[in-house]
């Protein structure tokens, strides 16, 4: 359905900004007065990584007057293959500075807002306050969430994307005019049931596919054109190059957008809410967690060991720490692969981080292997701590 403008244009384009937005001024949904509409409108976009970079970019080269950024991190290495915001010189930068140094270079009539914090429950009703539109581009359940209550409490339009592999879905949730993302996904998945794209990877290119089609998305919404995705859910397979449009009812029992709305205010803690780990994981790694340098100790000292990488095989490939057996977490939640473990050695779990083998050790617990333990911080703290030699991911 088609929706009114999002915002008032501004009084008018100087002579610089015909020139500069000339191809949208002839084009006739857009024109004098959708250009107007972009020079007024405040976009918020939260994270300035995968997503967020193609946003920002084609945000500013779109004439969008006011551009927030909000990003606690910092450049990474790794980031480089699809946060095409940031350079190799940006590297250990912050990178909400990096992207507003390269919104500049694009297109400096743009009045670049920066958050260099992170966005949390005591922060983000002030941040959102401030802009008139949403783009969200984070990758964890836990802000995904905050950032839907926040926006719908304060009345607030977002666009939404999701990337993992060679899969992005976007949508726009606007409470006043359709569903939020509580009526698409009411519960977060179990702990470890999705991976992040830090643990399964992503296509660097398919960021842009989703990215575009925020801005895309934003623009109508600010301009009033065209049907928004308001109700819709655009699902892209780039390996099939596949677009299916899936409708996104409002539920009537939504806990905040509903008939009768129970959630009225941000939650408490989002992390809980979402959960890092599941209790089991919890209880299981309680007394049963150890160090890098501890494992490097108990490596050293002889201590016989069955160390074991429940990462993907892929990851294995990247890098791998000495000794270990790859046996993914998959093939121990299932039991396929607990007549590999011995009852006479150590066991000790890692995988990436910490999460993943968390959640096999609890399933290993549950089989009855009581003394097995996992790495804290997994073979990031090994390369960390240990052997800074090995590439990170």
């Amino acid at each position: 359905m088609a929706l009114p403008p999002l915002v008032e244009p501004a009084a008018e384009l100087s002579i610089d900004e015909i020139r500069r937005y000339s191809r949208h001024l002839i084009i006739p949904d857009v024109g004098m007065d959708g250009q107007k509409r972009l020079k007024n409108a405040k976009v918020l976009a939260v994270g300035a990584g995968g997503l967020g970079s193609p946003a920002l970019l084609y945000l500013a080269a779109a004439g969008v007057g006011t551009l927030g950024i909000i990003d606690f991190d910092t450049v990474d290495e790794s980031n480089l293959q699809r946060q095409v915001i940031h350079g190799v010189s940006d590297v250990g930068r912050p990178k909400a500075e990096s992207a507003a140094d390269s919104i500049r270079e694009i297109n400096p009539l743009v009045n670049v807002v920066i958050h260099n914090t992170t966005l949390d429950r005591d922060n983000v009703m002030e941040i959102f306050s401030q802009y008139d539109l949403i783009v969200d581009g984070t990758d964890n359940f836990a802000t995904r969430y905050m950032v839907n209550d926040a926006a719908v409490l304060l009345g607030k339009p977002y666009v939404w994307g999701s990337i993992y592999r060679f899969d992005g879905q976007a949508s726009v949730f606007w409470a006043e005019n359709g569903p939020c993302y509580r009526c698409l996904y009411p519960e977060p998945p179990p702990p470890g049931m999705v991976p992040s794209c830090a643990e399964g990877g992503v296509l660097g290119v398919l960021c842009a596919s989703i990215g575009s089609i925020q801005v895309n998305e934003a623009i109508k919404l600010i301009t009033g054109i065209g049907e928004p995705l308001v109700g819709k859910l655009m699902v892209y397979d780039a390996l099939e190059m596949e677009y299916r449009k899936i409708r996104v009812r409002k539920d009537p029992n939504c806990v905040l957008c509903g008939e009768n709305p129970t959630l009225t205010e941000l939650m408490e803690d989002y992390d809980d809410f979402c959960g890092a780990i599941s209790a089991e994981a919890e209880e299981a790694i309680a007394n049963s967690t150890i160090t890098a340098r501890e494992l490097k100790d108990w490596q050293d000292a002889g201590k016989d060991l069955f160390l074991v990488d429940v990462r993907e095989p892929a990851e294995w490939e990247i890098n791998r720490i000495p000794g270990a057996t790859l046996i993914p977490k998959g093939e121990i939640l299932s039991g396929e692969a607990l007549s590999r473990f011995p009852q006479d050695r150590q066991i000790v779990l890692h995988c990436k981080s910490g999460v993943r083998s968390a959640e096999a050790l609890a399933a290993l617990k549950a089989a009855g292997f009581k003394d097995a333990v996992h790495v804290q911080g997994g073979i990031v703290s090994w390369v960390n701590t240990v052997d800074p030699s090995l590439p990170s991911y």
